[in-house]
């Protein structure tokens, strides 16, 4: 590792916390030292930790496509040419590349990118990725004090026209939604007989009661976040346990707002189990756990909540491609729905900020089980 490098890794440290440091040699090579001195601009300005992941991630990438596209580093700032280019090289049409072989991004590019490990699945990239990598771009083209030609009438144009060429199907993140019934299967895998039981338990109760939390909440969930609240009384007068969580600043929230949601009843008894068992009363609730059963003082990769999900859902006889940690999200509201839970009520414990989003999963539940979808029975 060069001097360079070195030092540019030794920076990243010092902003470890928000980004993904398991990476942090890899990025300290492709970053140049602009780029590492703005993202520790955008850490003390206190952007939200998974806006400055995102935008670490799409800087990386973009630095690496550069490298690869054009021989060099990222131009700042970059010139209408070369964003049209990226546009080309990410938006094309699979049909006439069959018969083009020059169409498209060039061989010899994808391969770079898939070899440091930047593309995995192939075709063309989903339209609203390059939108995103683009207004990142954009985004740390202004913090360096400069505008470049993002907002061009040929870059939108050629935006516009790549997507009305080759229309895509919009797909959810979770094909599939873990509502009651599906998330009673997987907590049927989470015994009592070990810490991983015992904490997956945790994991998935509290994702799915505390409204659908982000797998990046549940994984940066931390004890200074949980308050012990008065029982709640049941139906039949029993009193039930109650904490509320304090998510702080989130995805969708301002920047001085303070998201609280709450749990009661079994999700907070599955969630004391795995504090008591694991002997956690500060730092990270919810930690990775090695072969031999020892729990780690960090918290978990937020992957690994996903990760989670996913082993669950195959140890229950399910299908683990249709399933992922956001359909415990959409699962929250889809049997909100089901249950007859008015939407404003359900969207106080998720969060949701955008009615027209989360009205979908209503709607979809009433089409699903509406007469219009019942005429032949």
């Amino acid at each position: 590792m060069s001097d360079a490098v070195q030092i540019r890794a030794e920076q990243l440290d010092t902003i470890a916390s928000v980004l993904p440091i398991d990476r942090r040699d890899k990025l300290a090579e492709l970053l140049t030292d602009q780029d590492v001195q703005t993202l520790r601009h955008l850490v003390n300005e206190g952007m939200g930790e998974n806006t400055l992941r995102a935008l670490t991630s799409d800087l990386a990438y973009l630095e690496a496509w550069s490298l690869a596209a054009t021989g060099s580093s990222l131009p700042w700032p970059a010139p209408e040419a070369l964003l049209l280019k990226f546009v080309a090289h990410h938006l094309w049409d699979p049909s006439k590349r069959e018969n083009d072989a020059d169409h498209g991004m060039p061989s010899d590019v994808d391969r770079a990118l898939r070899d440091a490990g930047f593309l995995r699945s192939a075709g063309p990239h989903a339209p609203d990725t390059v939108r995103r990598r683009l207004a990142n771009w954009s985004t740390l083209t202004k913090w360096r004090g400069a505008q470049g030609a993002f907002t061009s009438p040929a870059l939108k144009s050629a935006i516009r026209l790549a997507i009305r060429a080759v229309p895509r199907i919009r797909r959810r993140k979770s094909a599939k939604a873990v509502t009651s019934d599906v998330l009673a299967k997987l907590l049927a895998t989470c015994g009592d007989h070990t810490l991983r039981d015992v904490r997956d338990r945790a994991i998935l109760m509290l994702a799915f009661a505390s409204g659908g939390r982000r797998r990046s909440e549940v994984a940066g969930l931390r004890m200074e976040q949980l308050t012990i609240e008065a029982p709640v009384k049941a139906e039949d007068g029993s009193p039930l346990p109650s904490l509320s969580i304090h998510l702080g600043r989130t995805k969708t929230s301002g920047a001085d707002q303070d998201e609280i949601v709450y749990l009661t009843g079994q999700p907070v008894a599955a969630l004391n189990a795995w504090l008591a068992a694991a002997r956690i009363d500060s730092g990270s609730v919810f930690r990775a756990i090695d072969r031999w059963g020892n729990v780690s003082r960090l918290a978990l990769d937020p992957k690994a909540v996903n990760d989670i999900v996913k082993q669950r859902v195959a140890m229950a006889g399910l299908e683990p491609g249709e399933f992922s940690a956001h359909g415990l999200r959409s699962g929250y509201l889809t049997e909100a729905a089901n249950r007859g839970i008015s939407l404003p009520e359900a969207m106080e414990q998720s969060r949701h900020r955008s009615v027209q989003q989360a009205s979908r999963y209503y709607i979809d539940a009433s089409r699903r089980g509406g007469r219009a979808a019942q005429l032949l029975p």
